[in-house]
């Protein structure tokens, strides 16, 4: 038994301390491939329903993998969004997650990488974490966001980059896009992951790029906004600017916990003529620090078809 519990009180905010005033200014150069895009189709020939289920969440690297197959299993989503994604770290245990659960239920997948993480190589290859978008209809024009507005908090900075207590990780926070086509209308997605180590201001700014770049399509292209948002205070600004900025949510008016701690930090959010329909977040599913926000996707049929 610790005689003295205070040393791992005072250890832990002194690691903090650290991570905080060891960030560098600016960030490291990005490594190759960083910006590569990883696709793969396991898509199984079948009619496309009227209606798409979409489940967003954060699967919290994807090191619970058998509960979160078991919960895509239960929901059987037509469109899977999802956050903190791993590939090939050693605490998933060198695993694919994005491809294996594709593979597992037939779906098309995009992964984007966030971060190198410094931390979780596998016999000397280099581990990553980032967002996967997977869907049982083709995805085209996929890319990244990568934000101009990062934070240096998991730069390495005068911590030892080896040690995964740090997580010291080289790369910086994404929007991962992609589009499908659902009842002849094109369905563009953004597969968010704002910053948690920042302020509400600097979440601000990184979502304000998604808005940018949202602006390039019309109005009656259907414009899926998903993720973590990270937005941490009662106060925050993010949902009210995307509901100016003509988003609804797939929970209305309503502000769900999502996080086991923090609160409602998980949103999906619509814009153009798809309405979303049943939103609720599911507390019973395991995997996760985070809760999977399920809700359907209902667009009308177009009877004359948009150009991409």
């Amino acid at each position: 038994m610790l005689k003295r519990p205070w040393t791992l009180v005072s250890g832990g905010f002194f690691c903090l301390f650290l991570a905080f005033f060891a960030s560098p200014s600016t960030l490291s150069p990005l490594p190759p491939g960083l910006n590569d895009i990883r696709h793969g189709s396991y898509l199984k020939l079948a009619p496309f329903p009227p209606e798409s289920t979409i489940m967003n969440w954060n699967i919290e690297r994807g090191t619970e993998y058998e509960k979160i197959e078991a919960a895509i299993r239960k929901h059987n989503p037509d469109l899977c969004i999802l956050q903190e994604v791993d590939l090939h770290t050693r605490r998933s245990g060198d695993r694919d997650v994005a491809a294996s659960l594709a593979e597992e239920f037939g779906y098309e997948y995009v992964f984007g990488i966030e971060f190198q993480e410094l931390s979780q190589g596998v016999n000397l290859e280099p581990a990553y974490h980032g967002q996967a978008i997977l869907s049982r209809r083709p995805l085209t024009n996929s890319r990244l966001l990568r934000f101009q507005s990062q934070s240096g908090f998991w730069e390495p900075g005068l911590l030892p980059a080896k040690i995964p207590l740090f997580q010291r990780r080289i790369g910086g926070r994404i929007a991962l896009i992609s589009e499908e086509e659902s009842a002849g209308r094109k369905v563009v997605i953004y597969d968010l992951h704002l910053e948690s180590r920042t302020t509400e201001t600097g979440r601000l700014k990184q979502l304000e790029e998604v808005l940018k770049d949202t602006a390039q399509y019309p109005e009656n292209v259907t414009v899926l906004i998903a993720g973590d948002l990270n937005n941490q205070a009662p106060w925050s600004p993010l949902i009210p600017r995307l509901r100016k900025a003509g988003f609804r949510s797939a929970m209305g008016e309503k502000s769900v916990r999502t996080h086991v701690m923090v609160g409602a930090v998980d949103w999906v959010f619509v814009r153009g003529p798809g309405q979303l329909e049943g939103g609720a977040v599911h507390r019973k599913d395991q995997g996760s620090d985070h809760f999977p926000v399920v809700a359907r996707l209902r667009i009308s049929a177009n009877t004359s078809r948009i150009s991409p």
